[in-house]
């Protein structure tokens, strides 16, 4: 069955502060006859550091205007050199607001060459704040794919959790992709949608919400994409912060448990990427590296490993991989 439930119970956190106590993630697995382990990587994530124009309630890895961890030129040449050595297929660059990094059309330039696809992951408010031309020529040229953030269709929810006047910027910004080319049919050039929930409640159907965002936005602005991600908020960093300061964590923990799927393990973005953090450390995702849980248990510098991890290799958990396995969980 792909919809068993687990239980949660009272008990303090670390930090003494009541909160609902939740059953270890790989015992959870082991209920199941589960583990969790590599498949075959072939996606390079790398985060290119914390500075954001942003200070978003739900941010796992608690990005924003006062972070000054940047990765540097000589580590995205590390990072590029490893991806060459190790031949993965697919790198994804995030962030914080990756449009903020002095060296992203170095890191672009010198990565296209090395792999088959490049993703770029925005937040659509940074764009506006840079030479937005050279970057999009930049990205056609190499059929960068772009994944937008837009966590909500309703403005006051999307500004109340990522600044005021967010939502009008970003739909600015979707208008300018389109008419570059992003977004339209036959263009080659793909633009994807990512969107979460504003507070302490669980996406909408991925689905469904696809269907409402592309029938709004297209109405409404004339804007088209090609797919929409509906993504949990991971219980780490300033979101985390939030659920327990508002009095949320254990209710938010406990539907997340109860709606552990194990159907979604066969999807999980970890058991196909290796992530790399600002200062060029290894991890199996990028929540594991908000956690400070490096790949394989041991802190290991881009520079020093000539492969990614053989299949088989086991995953690093913890209690906010239950937000990735969550309904459908994360694809």
């Amino acid at each position: 069955m792909c919809q068993e439930q687990t239980s949660s119970e009272n008990a303090s956190d670390s930090q003494g502060v009541l909160v609902g106590h939740v059953e270890a993630f790989a015992a959870t697995l082991g209920k199941h006859g589960l583990e969790l382990k590599k498949t075959q990587t072939d996606t390079l994530q790398v985060n290119v550091g914390l500075l954001c124009n942003q200070a978003c309630m739900h941010c796992h890895l608690e990005c924003g205007p006062n972070r000054s961890e940047i990765m540097s030129q000589k580590i995205i040449e590390a990072v590029v050199a490893y991806a060459e050595r190790a031949h993965f297929q697919n790198v994804d660059i995030t962030g914080g607001a990756p449009e903020m990094n002095p060296h992203l059309d170095y890191l672009i330039e010198n990565m296209a060459p090395v792999v088959s696809r490049m993703i770029l992951r925005v937040n659509l408010s940074a764009l506006a704040e840079r030479n937005l031309d050279c970057l999009l020529e930049l990205c056609k040229t190499h059929r960068v794919t772009i994944v937008a953030s837009l966590p909500s269709l309703n403005s006051s929810q999307t500004d109340s959790q990522r600044g005021e006047g967010v939502f009008y910027k970003s739909i600015a910004m979707l208008t300018k992709l389109n008419e570059s080319g992003y977004g339209i049919n036959g263009m080659g050039l793909e633009l994807n949608l990512v969107s979460n929930p504003t507070g302490a409640f669980l996406p909408a159907p991925q689905a469904q919400a696809e269907e409402q965002f592309k029938s709004k936005l297209d109405k409404k602005w004339g804007i088209v994409f090609n797919n929409l991600y509906s993504f949990a908020n991971v219980p780490l960093g300033r979101f985390r912060d939030w659920l327990v300061a508002s009095g949320n964590y254990q209710q938010y923990m406990s539907r997340l448990t109860s709606g552990f799927n194990p159907c979604a393990l066969t999807g999980l973005m970890c058991r196909t990427l290796v992530s790399v953090s600002w200062d060029g450390y290894l991890y199996d995702c990028d929540f594991n590296q908000a956690a400070g849980i490096p790949l394989g248990g041991i802190k290991t510098h881009v520079s020093e490993v000539e492969r990614f991890p053989v299949p088989g290799t086991a995953i690093s958990t913890a209690e906010h991989c239950y937000a990735c396995t969550v309904g459908a969980g994360f694809t």
